[in-house]
């Protein structure tokens, strides 16, 4: 199963689990809607999962463990004081149901992490559909080396960021792409959803690969000239 909870403005928490198994939580920036889903549905709980110490990642993990106290939560050392129990750097994770990579996406913040479960990629704040996070660290370089090593990994990798950022992300690539057909049709698809109420995520590597233009960026200055662009568009 892969489920997307809404939380706050514009997060989403994931639940990911296979068929019979317990699930995995990646991020929690509130429990108004998850912990009811969990109980409701009589989900068991493996684990979750950080990507960074953002309040709007972290700010309902205590209450999560004050449900569910003997569930693992795993995150780097910047999640520490949020409600990390595991701390945990890039490479193979491994809990009881699920072998986790785990690979260093910082740039965003300066320890963010991303993680691979199933062939189902877990981004945080790094890569959203149609664009990528902002660069609070001022290290352009870590945050183009992280997509770039997110960009490696199968063309078929169902990609789950933690934002409904997809139609502005999508207005702003619009002036980079001139005529790009697959941008203009994939724009429409998500206003139809979006004015449904649905969400426009997950999304593929290969569909971000024809309308990202983060990933696009073939140079970091070419990457820097595009994430200042998008700053102030």
């Amino acid at each position: 199963m892969l489920v997307s909870i809404p939380a706050l403005n514009d997060n989403y928490i994931w639940l990911y689990g296979r068929a019979d198994f317990p699930v995995i939580v990646i991020d929690i920036p509130e429990t108004t809607q998850l912990i009811p889903y969990i109980q409701q549905n009589q989900l068991r709980v493996e684990a979750v999962l950080l990507t960074h110490h953002h309040d709007d990642h972290t700010a309902g993990v205590n209450e999560f463990k004050r449900v569910f106290p003997h569930i693992k939560v795993f995150g780097p050392e910047e999640t520490s004081k949020k409600g990390a129990t595991e701390i945990i750097q890039a490479g193979k994770l491994k809990t009881k149901n699920y072998d986790i990579q785990v690979i260093e996406t910082a740039g965003h913040t300066e320890q963010h992490i991303s993680y691979v479960v199933d062939g189902h990629l877990f981004c945080g704040d790094s890569l959203f559909s149609a664009g990528c996070g902002r660069v609070f660290t001022g290290d352009y370089e870590k945050m183009f080396t992280g997509l770039q090593c997110l960009k490696q990994l199968p063309d078929e990798t169902i990609v789950c960021p933690a934002h409904e950022y997809t139609l502005s992300n999508l207005a702003f690539a619009e002036t980079v792409f001139v005529h790009n057909e697959i941008l203009i049709m994939h724009k429409e698809k998500v206003k139809h959803l979006r004015a449904n109420n649905q969400p426009s995520l997950p999304t593929t590597l290969a569909l971000e690969k024809e309308i990202n233009p983060f990933l696009r960026a073939k140079t970091l200055d070419e990457f820097i000239t595009l994430r200042k662009a998008k700053d102030n568009f």
